[in-house]
């Protein structure tokens, strides 16, 4: 038998190399990442952006880590480091994320929240109704705050990159357009996008709320047009502050909580124009609610008939007047609360009344605020009547 000499060895070493090479370069692996300092983990999913050249979305799961997998521990900036770089690319990244989505269509829920989520154990039950896979969770969780217990269950490590909010401030309007912009750069199944609050329960089955959202063509917004405060609302800023942007007659008011579709998704996340108006701090607090008027005012300007000017989340302003709805406590938790909030219906804008929607008589999906100590009675009636259709 023939020794490999030097010469002949090393000649074979060049002809693997760029083999090795292709294989090197071309393997994608999913990593897993944990921060010990605040117990925030977090995982990048490399598949879902390998055509993205803007962003990587990175979601963290804030509680307790029990991984043993240290050879694929690494240090990472904590979840507040989030800087202003980094959501600039995130936002170019969503604005050009596709137009349409991809089969089998996809409802973003995307939690808004400052606590640990209370109905949590409700809303595992509701997302396990269904064996596909036709939803997304993203939370975006006030880094101020402590979350114990930890999101764990079907909404672990959905947390963003968050930063902090507050009432009366432009920063509860910023958490939501940051929430539109991970779930459209994350998923492009994405087709409604549906902002609920750590008070918010689901009032139907997941399958009836599927069928209702991604049946739709419009965005479900509440636009209202002639209400008694809109001028101090629109002057929060100041009187000529909005201008020439957002003149008094195109401001609109409507509720926080809304369900998009992705068209309206990426118009929000496009937006500078108006934005640059409503992230203004106010100079009158007691007016100040821009995550009440900036979504409706920019879509009744852009696409006002790509939209039915009501809210799917069912709230009760009746008699209050600090700022807050009515929130339900035990005593009142029962089915005949659910079934009497499932007969109510939407209050319909007044604006564009060529868009049929005073004919409508669409279905609340959701309601708040529901007090935390509420679980158990929910529970109770959960199987035999909030998810029974």
């Amino acid at each position: 038998m023939l020794s490999p000499n030097p010469l002949s060895l090393f000649c074979a070493l060049l002809l693997c190399l760029p083999l090795a090479i292709v294989f090197t370069t071309t393997n994608t692996t999913t990593t897993t990442t944990t921060i010990n300092q605040n117990n925030i983990t977090t995982s990048t999913l490399n598949d879902s952006h390998k055509t993205n050249p803007y962003i990587r979305t990175s979601f963290f799961s804030i509680g307790n880590n029990n991984s043993n997998n240290l050879s694929e521990k690494v240090v990472v900036p904590p979840l507040q480091e989030v800087n202003d770089d980094d959501e600039e690319a995130l936002f170019l990244a969503a604005t050009h994320a596709k137009r349409k989505s991809t089969w089998p269509r996809k409802i973003a829920f995307m939690f808004l929240t400052t606590t640990p989520l209370p109905f949590a154990p409700l809303w595992e039950s509701y997302f396990n109704q269904t064996k596909e896979n036709l939803y997304n969770i993203y939370i975006h969780a006030d880094p101020t705050f402590s979350y114990d217990p930890p999101f764990s269950g079907v909404f672990s490590k959905r947390v963003i990159p968050s930063k902090p909010t507050a009432r009366l401030s432009p920063t509860l309007t910023s958490a939501a357009r940051r929430l539109l912009a991970q779930a459209l750069t994350h998923d492009r199944s994405n087709y409604m996008f549906v902002l609920l609050s750590s008070s918010c329960i689901p009032l139907h089955s997941f399958n009836f709320t599927y069928r209702t959202l991604i049946n739709s063509t419009k965005s479900f917004i509440e636009i209202l047009e002639n209400e008694v405060w809109k001028f101090d609302r629109w002057a929060a800023r100041g009187v000529d502050a909005m201008l020439p942007e957002v003149k008094l007659e195109d401001f609109r008011i409507g509720s926080q909580f809304w369900s998009l579709t992705r068209r309206h998704a990426r118009i929000v996340v496009s937006d500078k124009k108006l934005w640059s108006k409503f992230k203004l701090p106010c100079v009158r607090l007691d007016t100040c609610y821009p995550e009440e008027n900036y979504f409706p005012t920019l879509l009744s300007m852009v696409d006002p008939k790509g939209c039915v000017y009501a809210t799917l989340t069912h709230v009760d302003w009746k008699g209050r007047k600090d700022g807050h709805p009515r929130k339900y406590d035990v005593a009142e938790v029962g089915p005949e609360l659910i079934q009497r909030l499932r007969r109510d219906r939407p209050r319909y804008g007044n604006g564009g009344g060529n868009n049929g929607k005073r004919r409508r008589r669409d279905p609340f999906l959701f309601a708040r605020k529901f007090d935390p100590d509420t679980l158990q009675p929910l529970m109770a009636i959960a199987d035999g009547v909030i998810f029974e259709e």
